[in-house]
């Protein structure tokens, strides 16, 4: 593991130090991340936002029966056939993995011979219905109020587009055509009427999955242009038996985007913590996050990343291509010109002129009672929630600059303790006693420094 790390930190050196502005350098390299697997349940939506279009891609959590899958979006306009497709979740993962929260790693080097430190002059880089008894569905939906205004199979789910006069009415024709609205679902369906939006229903066809041959449902895709740059969540909280977790990525030309009507906080980053977190990070991650969503009274956005896709530093993944980005409804990303014009070529892959933002919210009705509203801002700063873990010098120590290590170690040790307990709220001496204080830390004999790292 440890092998393959500094040897993808290595080829990241390679590929990005000529391009990485010294303020923002890192020294060390990527150990883990935490992505959304940690979560037994966890909505990933894409946004993508230029102007008034926007590209929606929602990727499903629905565990169940195929046949039991069904999902109602608000959406502020009618969509049509060419506006809807079905994208690869392997999308999602990609982007996912750019941008999760992640531990870096340094190993002190030997006190008694300091390595040489080198300066390295930087260029500046910016930073997607069955069809029996059609006439007495539409009949039925007519008397309610409900007006169907178009439906599609795409891939392997059947989709319509529906508007109506009363949130009743369509609740109740719902309810006939077998999807399962919980109890207390009608007045937040009113209330998106009286906007004027219509719904976007979804539920699979299973003739048509069998025929794909895919045993997971794929992510949807829906493309519609709207002054609108909102996220609807009411109708999730309705039946939730708990705090929801929501992770959104956007992607925008200008830079990081923010809500408007909750407050977005950035996630603590940049501490150091002790060693030992490499192995339970997932833990710490989420008891990590679970206190920051309480010190802000479960109501706030947390932002986890904000990057140019063109470099990162560390790298969690790899940056995605112009392929990929356009898969995901980056429209204006070609890696032509246009991209080479926001900053020089790098070996490997051309720079993107895509901003991504990473968002992470834990909510529910009574602390979330609106949906969720943005604003892409003209800050291009760049951000990542990181983690840094910092191994002791463990070979000798036998001059008077090791004595002076020694008394330091001790202190930034301490210092580690108390910031893990403060982030995570675990207890101070489960922390100390899962720590290798100073006094652990024996004299070996003299051995190469890459004996340390990897053994042999």
């Amino acid at each position: 593991m440890l092998r393959r790390a500094l040897t993808l930190a290595l080829l990241a050196l390679t590929a990005f130090a000529a391009a990485a502005p010294p303020a923002a350098a890192f020294c060390g390299f990527y150990v883990a991340r935490a992505d959304t697997r940690i979560y037994n349940r966890a909505s990933q939506v894409v946004i993508v936002r230029d102007g008034d279009r926007t590209v929606l891609t929602m990727a499903n959590d629905f565990r169940g029966a195929p046949e039991e899958f069904a999902v109602v979006i608000p959406v502020p306009t009618r969509i049509e056939r060419e506006q809807i497709h079905i994208a690869e979740k392997a999308l999602i993962d990609h982007l996912d993995a750019y941008t999760a929260p992640r531990l870096v790693e340094y190993f002190d080097e030997d006190p008694c011979r300091p390595m040489p430190r080198y300066q390295y002059d930087a260029l500046q880089v910016p930073s997607a219905a069955a069809k029996g008894g059609a006439e007495s569905r539409d009949a039925r939906a007519r008397a309610l109020g409900v007006t169907i205004e178009a439906e599609y199979t795409v891939g392997e789910y059947d989709i319509l587009i529906l508007s109506a006069t009363q949130s009743g009415g369509l609740v109740e024709w719902l309810l006939g055509e077998g999807y399962k609205l919980p109890p207390g679902a009608e007045p937040v369906v009113g209330s998106y009427l009286k906007q004027g939006m219509r719904f976007f229903v979804a539920r699979v066809n299973l003739e048509e999955r069998a025929k794909l041959g895919y045993s997971y449902l794929r992510p949807i895709q829906v493309a519609y242009e709207t002054p609108k740059f909102m996220l609807p969540i009411r109708l999730g909280t309705v039946n939730a038996d708990g705090p929801q977790e929501l992770f959104i990525y956007t992607l925008t030309r200008n830079g990081r985007v923010e809500t408007t009507n909750y407050r977005t906080v950035r996630l603590p980053s940049g501490d150091e913590i002790p060693p030992f977190v490499k192995d339970d990070f997932g833990r710490f991650y989420k008891d990590m996050f679970a206190r920051q969503v309480a010190k802000e009274d479960h109501r706030g956005v947390f932002l986890e990343y904000a990057w140019d896709m063109a470099w990162c530093d560390p790298c969690a993944a790899d940056p995605l291509t112009a392929a990929e980005l356009r898969e995901l409804g980056v429209f204006w990303v070609d890696g032509g010109p246009e991209a080479r014009r926001i900053a020089p070529p790098i070996p490997g892959g051309g720079p993107q002129n895509a901003y991504v933002s990473r968002l992470h919210l834990s909510y529910d009705g009574e602390r979330f009672p609106e949906d969720l509203r943005f604003q892409e801002t003209g800050d291009r700063t760049n951000f990542q929630g990181r983690y840094v873990l910092r191994h002791p010098w463990t070979g000798p120590m036998r001059c008077e600059a090791g004595e002076r290590y020694r008394a330091e170690l001790a202190e930034r040790q301490t210092r580690e303790a108390a910031t893990l307990a403060a982030l995570t709220g675990w207890p101070l001496e489960e922390i100390r006693d899962r720590m290798k204080l100073t006094s652990d830390v024996e004299p070996k004999e003299d051995e190469p420094w890459w004996k340390r790292i990897w053994g042999g």
